[in-house]
């Protein structure tokens, strides 16, 4: 968890400097990249009309719309709970942005009782995403939520 006590701090230092959610998700999508190990995908969807549009990521070129209910991302919206998955193949419905991505993990974004996006993360290893990553990038995320300005 110290990995992530230190990211939780960066991220607060990142939103003092610029609370915007443009920039402040692309930098913390960068800093997510560069801090852990065997990732291909590390960024953001965000809702927009009733469903999630690309957001700032690190990564390969990804899908830019996906519908509430639908692969990992979507499913996280509609339940509002996190979708760790250790093997996107054996997913229902999963959508392949990338057919390199092995285990992902989504956390909901939330404003005012909303969810407003998804943190998703990708990777090339089955069952990368542990009970210990989900705690400490739910950290992260509660850093997000008491940071962003959507405007």
């Amino acid at each position: 968890m110290e990995k992530y006590d230190l990211l939780a701090r960066q991220i607060r230092e990142l939103a003092q400097e610029e609370p915007w959610y443009v920039p402040f998700l692309s930098n913390v999508s960068a800093l997510l990249w560069d801090a852990l190990p065997d990732l291909n995908w590390a960024g953001f969807y965000l809702m927009r009309d009733g469903h999630l549009v690309l957001g700032p990521f690190q990564g390969k070129v990804a899908c830019i719309h996906i519908a509430v209910g639908k692969g990992v991302c979507g499913t996280a919206v509609a339940e509002d709970r996190v979708q760790r998955v250790p093997d996107v193949h054996q997913f229902p419905g999963h959508i392949a942005c990338d057919s390199a991505s092995n285990s992902e993990i989504v956390l909901p974004i939330r404003q005012n009782g909303q969810v407003v996006g998804v943190l998703d993360m990708d990777s090339p290893l089955l069952d990368r995403f542990t009970e210990a990553d989900e705690k400490g990038l739910a950290q992260i995320v509660e850093e997000i939520e008491s940071a962003i300005v959507f405007e």
